[in-house]
């Protein structure tokens, strides 16, 4: 079973840029196809990008595309979303999902779960 363990949130000026890491435990991520979900505040959790086991394969969000990269090393067992020219309506807590299928964007399709890490985006 594999555990998930999302960073790099925080606050950033409108414009601006961060990148998100999703560390896993307990099992290879290479296993895994991985996706990124977001939730803001009184809103459904949104899918933000998914990307393959062996990462040549990415698919995004029509919202976020251009602005959003998701991308793996699987010999570090991590997962990354670089995130540039960040609006105020990015504004969520990001989580990091294993467990489904490549190209799902169904949160339900997801097994396991990191706890999150919130992204601020002021204006």
């Amino acid at each position: 079973q594999v555990q998930l363990f999302e960073s790099g949130g925080g606050l950033v000026q409108a414009g601006g840029s961060l990148r998100l890491s999703c560390a896993a435990s307990g099992s290879t991520l290479s296993s895994y196809v991985v996706s990124w979900f977001r939730q803001a505040p009184g809103k459904e959790r949104e899918f933000v990008a998914v990307i393959s086991r062996s990462g040549g394969s990415t698919l995004n969000a029509n919202s976020m595309k251009g602005r959003f990269t998701v991308s793996r090393d699987n010999a570090k067992n991590t997962v990354y979303l670089e995130m540039n020219s960040l609006k105020p309506e990015d504004t969520a807590v990001y989580f990091c999902a294993a467990g489904g299928y490549y190209g799902s964007r169904w949160s339900g399709d997801y097994n396991y779960w990191g706890q999150g890490t919130q992204v601020t985006v002021s204006s």
